[in-house]
């Protein structure tokens, strides 16, 4: 049986498919709760988990009695939005374990191939098992230097 975050990521994701020519979807918090049987918080944990900017949405929402929830579709009109969007996502910064989750999240959209992935993240790690470490610096420099390293990779990879 599936999970409850799980369900409720299909049933968004499947009004996406039905509006095809919509790139967002307008719903109420409140009606999705009870449509699931849940507490509008997990409706709040599927949006913050499945919809993120990593994952090429974004949400506005309003709260209150005339409350809404819009997600937005992320699409790129050429090569260069796509890249840009990427280096917003990485930023100034980034840990291993972020990066890792950037790469996952890019390959499950069909952005990057699995090989693509293993290469950049083999790249990115710290290799601090054998007493060597890949960016001998303290890890807020390793983060930075990992983040420039990550956002001429995608942006490459995004240029191809």
């Amino acid at each position: 049986m599936s999970s409850l975050t799980k369900v409720i990521g299909d049933y968004i994701v499947t009004l996406f498919s039905e509006n095809s020519s919509q790139s967002e979807v307008v719903l109420r918090r409140k009606d999705l709760a009870e449509k699931f049987g849940c507490v509008p918080s997990q409706i709040n944990y599927v949006l913050r988990s499945r919809f993120s900017p990593e994952q090429g949405f974004l949400i506005q929402s309003q709260r209150g009695g005339h409350g809404f929830i819009r997600i937005m579709q992320l699409r790129f009109g050429d090569c260069g939005e796509y890249a840009e969007h990427l280096e917003d996502l990485v930023g100034d910064a980034i840990s291993e374990q972020d990066s890792r989750r950037l790469m996952v999240s890019l390959q499950e959209r069909g952005a990057i191939s699995p090989r693509e992935r293993l290469l950049v993240e083999v790249a990115l790690r710290n290799q601090e098992e054998q007493g060597r470490v890949l960016f001998d610096l303290p890890p807020y420099k390793r983060d930075t230097m990992r983040a420039e390293l990550l956002k001429k990779i995608l942006v490459s990879l995004a240029m191809s």
